[in-house]
């Protein structure tokens, strides 16, 4: 995903569509029956140049037109055959194809989705898009319809070269001597189309998450009127990515067009010397039409091996990318052997000596030897300027990360003997930024608690105050509010994102700067409702407005990664420190 693994391409060959082997060999019947099948339909094919043979040798030298009837019967039963045998291969092999590829991509989700936040710090969403549908649709048509082309024509070409062989040595010397100045241009070739199929599903990848970023802005993007500049950022992008591919095209074009020269002028060479052997009586014509027709196979084979070589090279590529996905960990892990968390959790958090760098930012301390202990209950408030680290205790006491040095405990247990997903259930965040999805009001509220009833999530939406401007909505609760919830105010997604807290009913409350958005009305009814939600809660409380913050039971003041004040309201108006200029700012104390 970064620009290095972009750049670096080293391996040049189809090795990375093995690693597709073990999704193949889930489906062993299907796999086993689309062999068959496929088997079947070249063995019938090969067996079409000896009834050729046999009607112009002797069906057409007697004088019984029942002989040549029963020779054509066995040609019309020979397609019949072939017809069924192929319908079947295509069936399983297709099915083989799209079952594969629905496995991978409910596989790299699921990676996807554990992944820490310091993945997503450094990744565009839109080139992951891209991996999860270009990529996989390219694989599809690998595993599907081309490998199977492949194969069939490897089996198919084999078949005919020993067929040749049988039927006329001499002859089939021609061919076999062209077969090295085709397969190895074809290996050749087949690199270079890997390697720019990369750079063109890369560039392509590029392009997607501009477009991605650039559409979910696109208010954004008409109140700075920057259209212009945007459409050609991706046009640009998008021409590069056409270049690449048009690079790839050409090479699998110039592949294609020397190898099919290559064998229809080696069959013409043996088209000229065997019939010169049948005038001169050393072969009959029949012979040369089979052997004609086994070259013309081994040729078709070749040509269309030529073909699927650039196709399975560039389905390399895109296997590359999805398993260089599929293969990244998560710089956040599960304990072997996880300690046991009491459900419900007591609610006591600490951190010890905690220092802490976001990955992006080594350089630039965010956290230095922070220690803090909070009871089972307490309600604590955590103010301070921009950039002092407030919304980074969230981040680490969430585990999204892990601290430098340090411990950060829930209930006296280390977070990181913890699993995950069991401490973080005893969590409930109300962020600053709100993530809206694209889907019903009710699916937002209960995304907190998915599954639960309709009234359990309008008693939230009212103890939020959500349920009236809900209810207004066209469709009520079943209301789609807009990709990122666009069409809401800020004061709306807010009260749905506190609504989402209200029905998790987590011990431990962590509220974001949780009344930022909120008129006066709607702030006093919305803190009416944390009050009683508060109420036997561990909570801590983020907040520039310090009028959220007058009664809790603690304050503390965060400058440059550190606590440097701490107490109550009124303490912290004494001391005139940095909390006392705050308040004068805002409400003229101090």
């Amino acid at each position: 995903m970064t620009t290095e693994s972009k750049k670096t391409d080293k391996s040049t060959s189809l090795r990375p569509l093995a690693k597709l082997f073990p999704y193949i060999f889930k489906y062993k019947l299907q796999v086993a029956l689309a062999i068959f099948f496929l088997l079947l339909a070249a063995i019938t094919t090969l067996t079409l140049p000896m009834a050729v043979r046999r009607v112009i040798d002797h069906g057409f030298t007697g004088s019984d037109p029942a002989l040549v009837d029963s020779y054509f019967t066995v040609l019309i039963a020979i397609a019949g055959l072939l017809a069924i045998a192929s319908a079947y291969r295509y069936y399983f092999v297709i099915w083989i194809g799209e079952r594969i590829v629905a496995d991978l991509r409910n596989d790299v989700f699921a990676n996807v989705t554990r992944l820490s936040p310091e993945f997503f710090d450094k990744s565009h969403s839109g080139e992951i898009v891209s991996r999860l549908t270009a990529d996989t649709t390219q694989i599809k048509s690998a595993v599907g319809a081309t490998a199977s082309v492949a194969l069939r024509n490897v089996i198919l070409g084999l078949g005919a070269l020993m067929m040749m062989i049988y039927t006329s040595p001499r002859l089939s010397l021609i061919v076999i001597a062209a077969i090295p100045l085709i397969v190895l241009p074809i290996v050749g070739f087949g690199r270079k189309v890997r390697q720019r199929s990369r750079a063109a599903q890369n560039s392509l990848a590029d392009a997607t998450a501009y477009a991605s970023e650039s559409i979910s802005a696109v208010r954004t993007m008409q109140a700075f009127t920057n259209g212009s500049h945007v459409r050609g950022r991706f046009s640009d992008a998008v021409d590069f990515a056409f270049d690449a591919a048009r690079l790839a095209v050409r090479t699998r074009a110039l592949l294609t067009g020397f190898a099919i020269f290559l064998i229809f002028a080696s069959i013409v060479a043996v088209l000229w010397i065997g019939a010169n052997d049948v005038l001169a009586g050393d072969m009959s014509g029949g012979t040369l039409g089979q052997f004609l027709l086994y070259a013309v196979f081994a040729g078709g084979a070749l040509g269309a091996l030529s073909e699927v070589w650039g196709e399975l090279s560039q389905a390399a590529g895109s296997a590359e990318r999805l398993i260089e996905l599929l293969g990244t960990q998560s710089a956040i892990t599960s304990p072997a052997n996880p300690a046991i968390l009491a459900k419900p959790a007591k609610g006591e958090i600490a951190f010890e000596k905690v220092s802490f760098n976001y990955p992006t930012r080594p350089d630039q301390p965010t956290l230095e030897g922070l220690s803090m202990a909070i009871k089972p209950g307490e309600t604590v408030a955590i103010v301070g300027p921009s950039g002092a680290g407030k919304s980074t205790i969230f981040a680490l006491l969430l585990r999204f990360y892990d601290p430098e040095s340090g411990k950060i405990k829930l209930d006296n247990i280390d977070i990181k003997n913890l699993v995950e997903d069991d401490f973080r259930s005893q969590i409930a965040l109300v962020p600053q930024d709100t993530m809206i999805f694209a889907s019903s009001a009710a699916d937002n509220i209960s995304y907190s608690k998915p599954n639960t009833s309709k009234e359990n999530v309008i008693s939230a939406a009212k103890a939020a105050n959500a349920h009236d401007f809900i209810e207004k909505m066209p469709e009520g609760y079943e209301t789609i509010l807009g990709e990122r919830g666009v069409t809401l105010s800020g004061g709306q997604r807010q009260r749905l994102a506190i609504a989402r807290a209200i029905l998790k009913d987590a011990p431990v409350l962590l509220l974001d700067e949780a009344t930022s958005a909120l008129d006066a009305e709607s702030e006093k009814l919305v803190q009416d409702a944390l009050d009683h939600l508060m109420q036997g809660r561990t909570t801590l409380i983020i907040a520039h407005r310090l009028a959220t913050v007058l009664k809790a039971d603690r304050i503390l003041v965060m400058d440059e990664g550190k606590i440097i004040e701490e107490g109550t309201h009124k303490s912290l108006i004494k001391k005139k420190g940095v909390y006392a200029g705050l308040a004068k700012l805002q409400f003229g104390e101090g």
